[in-house]
């Protein structure tokens, strides 16, 4: 009878020796798993089918000179890496194991070697070289650039590709989101010769050859990287696909029909094929005007005698409530969520939105341990927005308004302070069980993102007003509010320990992180990238934020991913701003991270 006594010691003294991981759910816009997939198809999209049977998240997928294989990039081992398989599905192979991130693969022209991107050696993406019978990588570009969509010349003695190398990184007009400009770069095999052959100003991407000297690309204005990153791109940005010579920069656009036209490829006979990410009649089209496969297509490759095409494609899968992701850090465990997760105190459930199309978004929650979700509020006249649980875990108060920055695509333009203020937003609060609910703000403002303090008889929220902007303290007993900041502050969270309150702030061009004292006094600046820094966090002791930040820049051209922040990497620091790791390392856009009490998770394992 002593004997499970003496094994639940055993095990009580292990758990007590070995820390439990940290856990942080977070929101990533796109993909979900096996929301990207591959196919191929004859070029006239006839015969479609899936290229392998074990579905996952795969993209990039390149056709070897030879035609003996497919190189593709897949998240099926957790990060993205480069593998290669028989153009019938068969023969799988890993190429690549480095946690970093691994893409945009390309053949050299005797299929020996592949040229990709990669953020190993540092973060940033830069172009690698690699020898398939070896597997032995080398760098071709270094620094913090950001080198996409390399290709080889017919004759293996230049590499293009597409750089936002020297180029600044701004707010689209009236947003927050960056716009992506780059150019076209030359570059021989063993790093030399490194030359820029467009010119800066907006963005040209995905260059081909079609010649020694000659290669072809799409184009379009800076501004159009916003609007063409949108899963359907609206009417009006149209892309050129144009024909550039290396020697001298001279370009000419290539007769196409109208559309957002990307990843071009010479074929033969003169003939160009290309992907149109258009609302309607979306999928492959050539310039000779016969068609091909159909659909949401985000990258696709020929054969070499240009009969069979693999590709891409969008497919349709629901958002998971809760599923295990990749992180470069063991002892943080990261899970996907729906939308701007938030955990009771408890760490059993937590809160998110549920999407509309324009309004409707609803107040959700969800119980860990069975991934079942429930909405505990709805105005399908108006829209939620990050909710936030009280320190007794009975309480969810959250922002209710229009908010059409967040649910109304890129319409909304923010030229003036007294356009944030939109049509008007409340902060609200309501029961767990959806009972109670009633509006803790009026008036005019933009009212949105409470927190509770530890005490649960105050909240800090952020304000967009006529005359300004600013974070807000509401002492939910008496209803009173004080001015807490004047700025242009969002994101406020009040610390576990109640000494701080964090919030981002818009400071010399970009977002950073802040930290001030519920008096006012103490401030300090956490964060100096001069990027997006925002969507923090709190560990459940006060002594780390998880936040959002793209400070390592671009990792792909915007149209590729389908997301209004293609850049966004879940980072951690102490709470001083010491200490920052990096945990995620990919092209998509992740955010809203929400760090998980270990109350409950540590009562299960005892």
């Amino acid at each position: 009878m002593r004997f499970p006594i003496v094994i639940s010691a055993a095990v009580a003294i292990l758990w007590a020796q070995t820390p439990t991981p940290r856990r942080i759910g977070y929101t990533r816009v796109f993909p979900q798993q096996g929301q990207l997939e591959l196919f191929v198809a004859a070029s006239d999209g006839s015969n479609e089918r899936p290229l392998l049977a074990s579905k996952d998240t795969d993209y990039d997928p390149v056709w070897a000179p030879d035609g003996k294989s497919i190189v593709f990039t897949s998240d099926r081992n957790g990060s993205a890496d480069l593998f290669r398989v028989n153009p019938d599905g068969s023969g799988l192979t890993r190429l690549t194991t480095d946690p970093a991130y691994d893409d945009q693969a390309a053949f050299s022209p005797d299929s020996k070697q592949l040229v990709f991107v990669s953020t190993r050696g540092g973060g940033m993406a830069n172009l690698w070289t690699m020898d398939l019978a070896t597997l032995r990588t080398q760098a071709l570009t270094t620094g913090k650039t950001g080198d996409f969509r390399p290709a080889w010349s017919p004759d293996g003695s230049w590499i293009a590709f597409s750089s936002v190398r020297g180029n600044p990184m701004p707010f689209a007009h009236g947003r927050w989101e960056r716009l992506q400009l780059a150019d076209i770069y030359i570059i021989r095999p063993d790093g030399s010769g490194l030359k820029k052959i467009t010119k800066s100003g907006d963005f040209c991407g995905s260059p081909k050859w079609t010649g020694a000297s000659r290669v072809i690309a799409y184009c379009m204005t800076g501004e159009q990287t916003l609007a063409n990153r949108r899963v359907a791109p609206e009417a009006g940005n149209d892309t050129r696909l144009v024909s550039i010579d290396t020697a001298t920069g001279t370009s000419t656009d290539l007769p196409a029909s109208p559309g957002v036209k990307i990843n071009p490829a010479p074929l033969a006979a003169d003939e160009i094929g290309f992907i149109k990410k258009d609302t309607e009649e979306a999928g492959i089209y050539y310039s000779s005007g016969r068609r091909g496969p159909r659909g949401a297509i985000r990258a696709a490759s020929w054969s070499p005698d240009g009969t069979q095409v693999v590709f891409a494609k969008r497919t349709s899968v629901p958002r998971p409530a809760w599923r295990s992701s990749f992180s470069l850090n063991p002892h943080y465990e990261l899970f996907q969520t729906g939308l701007q997760p938030a955990f009771s105190p408890s760490g059993n459930e937590f809160v998110t939105v549920a999407p509309a199309e324009k309004l409707g978004a609803a107040l959700s929650v969800t119980t860990v341990s069975s991934g079942i979700s429930k909405v505990v509020y709805q105005d399908k006249s108006r829209n939620v927005l990050a909710g936030a649980w009280s320190p007794d875990g009975t309480r969810i108060v959250f922002g209710i308004g229009g908010f059409a920055a967040f649910f109304d695509g890129f319409r909304s333009l923010f030229l003036r302070p007294i356009d944030r203020v939109e049509d008007g937003a409340q902060v609200a609060i309501v029961n767990a069980d959806g009972t109670g609910f009633r509006e803790l703000t009026a008036g005019l403002g933009n009212n949105a993102f409470p927190s509770f303090a530890p005490d649960g008889k105050r909240i800090v929220y952020r304000a967009f007003e006529k005359d300004g902007y600013g974070l807000r303290i509401m002492n939910l007993e008496t209803q009173a509010v004080k001015t807490l900041t004047a700025e242009y502050d969002n994101f406020p969270l009040w610390s576990p320990r109640g000494d701080l309150i964090m919030f981002s702030r818009l400071v010399d061009g970009a977002y950073e992180v802040y930290t001030v004292k519920p008096d006012g006094r103490g401030w300090k600046r956490l964060t100096f990238t001069l990027g997006n820094d925002a969507h923090m966090a709190w560990s459940p002791d006060g002594e780390y934020i998880v936040f959002t930040s793209s400070r390592m820049g671009f990792k792909d051209e915007v149209v590729y991913t389908d997301a209004p922040q293609p850049y966004g990497e879940i980072f951690v620091m102490r709470y001083d701003g010491t200490g920052v790791e990096q945990l995620t390392d990919n092209q998509w856009e992740d955010g809203t991270p929400a760090w998980q009490p270990l109350a409950a998770r540590q009562v299960a394992l005892h």
